[in-house]
């Protein structure tokens, strides 16, 4: 009998065991069955949101293609500046060239001034000796 004892004793302390693990187990199902639910809820708010994804996703495009035109006409503008720049140069080479034949040609003017004045001054002693 003693032995029929432990035996009860012994299924009696299984059976509290998986009481207690069938608790557990219960427990746990309901947290996975929240966790499903919370999961299911942010997947429904994702595909509600999905048009606006596409619209982030569109303006996101729009941005990117807004910065590569911008790269592309700061690079046209560098490429224009700097044949401006080259053509001021040439320009300003030619102004010098310029300015240097227009102080030639005054210093000629003046000695061709200053000869007539000279010649005036002569004609007129001259004009003065014959009276």
């Amino acid at each position: 009998m003693s032995n029929l004892d432990g035996e009860l004793t012994r299924r009696e302390q299984q059976l509290l065991k998986i009481r207690r693990d069938s608790d557990t187990k219960a427990a746990e199902l309901v947290k996975m069955e929240k966790m499903l639910q919370q999961t299911k809820n942010l997947l429904d708010k994702k595909t509600e949101s999905g048009s606006e994804s596409q619209d982030f996703q569109e303006n996101m495009e729009d941005l990117e293609e807004r910065v590569r035109s911008s790269r592309r006409q700061r690079r046209n503008s560098l490429h224009h500046t700097q044949m401006l720049e080259s053509q001021m140069k040439t320009v300003k080479g030619e102004l010098v060239g310029t300015l240097d034949h227009l102080q030639e040609l005054r210093n000629v003017l003046r000695r061709s001034q200053q000869k007539a004045e000279e010649r005036k001054a002569t004609m007129e002693k001259l004009a003065s000796g014959l009276r």
